[in-house]
């Protein structure tokens, strides 16, 4: 694990799905050890998007504890593609319904008025066909993933895919933030694509699993969700991620026990980290 940065200028949370709860064991035990970072630019992408939000209000726990009692009233993924009339799976709902309860009006007002924030999000081409065409991408995209073995790829173009980095302060401060940070989390055809200013949205995290901010400039923290071989060797730049395969599955929504588990593995991670001095 590389050497730890007194201040950084820039954080980034990683997608990774549930493998982000890694990332709140993290920074919450970094902070508890008196490691309280104060960057000036966040960003985050699928599931480091509610990540990053939580970090930012506070609430990383009160999410670990809102994920795991949804968890806890379901015992199967059998119905993972089981959308209803709107092309809603009981996935997406349950995620939003979380999300709507964590990132409230008061985390909201905190997000506003922190740190620049960031969220990247994905457009598929236009087909009329989101779902399909998001499905099609995701399997390029995990076939990416293993071939490339980076958190930063060049293959979206491509295929028509398109990323922006929005503002999510400007979105917290009118009342969007929930629509947004649900928008960065979707991985069709588990989660149907919605409408972000009339454009249909995609997981970002098929664009690049580690954005940086724009600007970009000065020292940054970038926290991962699993080991890559191949990441940039830029100065200034420092990479951290689980010491072995977290307990949480990127979409098993069933065992609350996997997300604790990931959480304890990002605090013991975090010891580690603050070992190094």
């Amino acid at each position: 694990m590389a050497k730890r940065p007194d201040n950084p200028a820039q954080i980034v949370f990683s997608g990774g799905g549930l493998r982000c709860f890694w990332q709140g064991g993290f920074m919450t035990r970094l902070a508890e050890a008196g490691v309280n970072y104060t960057p000036e630019r966040v960003t985050g992408v699928s599931g480091g998007a509610l990540a990053g939000a939580a970090w930012l209000a506070g609430y990383e726990r009160k999410l670990l504890d809102e994920m795991c009692a949804a968890f806890e009233k379901r015992d199967t993924n059998f119905d993972l593609f089981a959308a209803d009339a709107d092309g809603i799976t009981p996935h997406q709902e349950l995620y939003c319904s979380v999300v709507d309860r964590v990132i409230d009006a008061s985390a909201a007002k905190k997000i506003a008025a922190g740190p620049a924030f960031q969220i990247l999000i994905g457009h598929p081409p236009e087909t009329g066909l989101p779902t399909m065409t998001g499905a099609a991408m995701a399997l390029a995209y995990e076939a990416e993933l293993h071939t490339i073995n980076s958190p930063h790829f060049n293959w979206a173009e491509k295929m028509g895919l398109t990323a922006e980095l929005v503002d999510a302060n400007d979105a917290a401060r009118n009342g969007k933030l929930v629509e947004l940070v649900n928008a960065a989390a979707v991985i069709p055809p588990v989660f149907e694509p919605p409408l972000w200013n009339d454009k249909r949205v995609v997981d970002g995290g098929m664009a690049d699993q580690a954005p940086m901010p724009e600007p970009n400039e000065g020292e940054t923290l970038v926290l991962l969700t699993r080991p890559y071989e191949r990441l940039p060797d830029i100065e200034g730049r420092v990479y951290v991620w689980p010491s072995e395969e977290t307990p949480a599955d990127k979409i098993d929504f069933t065992d609350p026990q996997k997300l604790r588990n990931t959480w304890a593995l990002g605090e013991a991670d975090a010891e580690k980290f603050l070992a190094q001095g």
